[in-house]
């Protein structure tokens, strides 16, 4: 992201813009840069219209989209990624925002069995997964383990997910 322009600057909103804000700016500038305004310029006018619109179309597929928005705010989003992911990071930042309403303070071990819990809920998902030598190499398990032994209080499986 750091040698193309960002999605905020394409559309010419910023990053703390509202959903109808980004929808006003793509529309005004899809009309202003759509490749059918520009069919009777020059040749290279209309290429420079083409790539621009698309340019203008991709922002807005992203913006536009929550679950897309929030990964691409954290630098996260890649196109075509696996859709369970973006799941997986919305129901983490869900449940972020949520405990800062709250505002109430969790031991690492509280955090550590609640994370454990989410994870199991994500464990349809066919993500290969083979950590280190400190991991168990039971690949018949294929799912993470709570292991009150280990360093961190987390026992990695590894296997498909």
């Amino acid at each position: 992201m750091a040698d193309e322009l960002s999605y905020y600057s394409v559309l010419g909103v910023t990053s703390d813009s509202s959903t109808h804000d980004i929808k006003q700016a793509y529309r005004r500038l899809a009309m202003q840069w759509h490749p059918d305004r520009w069919a009777r310029s020059s040749s290279h006018v209309l290429s420079e219209a083409k790539i621009k619109f698309q340019q203008i179309q991709q922002a807005y597929s992203v913006l536009s989209d929550e679950k897309k928005r929030a990964l691409y705010d954290m630098e996260l989003y890649e196109e075509g990624e696996d859709e369970g992911y973006s799941d997986f990071v919305q129901e983490m930042m869900s449940l972020i925002a949520q405990e800062m309403r709250q505002k109430k303070r969790y031991s690492m071990e509280e955090l550590q069995t609640m994370f454990t819990e989410m994870v199991q809920g994500f464990q349809q998902s066919p993500i290969s997964y083979c950590g280190s030598d400190d991991y168990s190499r039971d690949s018949k398990k294929g799912r993470w383990e709570y292991d009150p032994n280990a360093e961190m209080n987390f026992h990695f499986s590894c296997g498909i997910f």
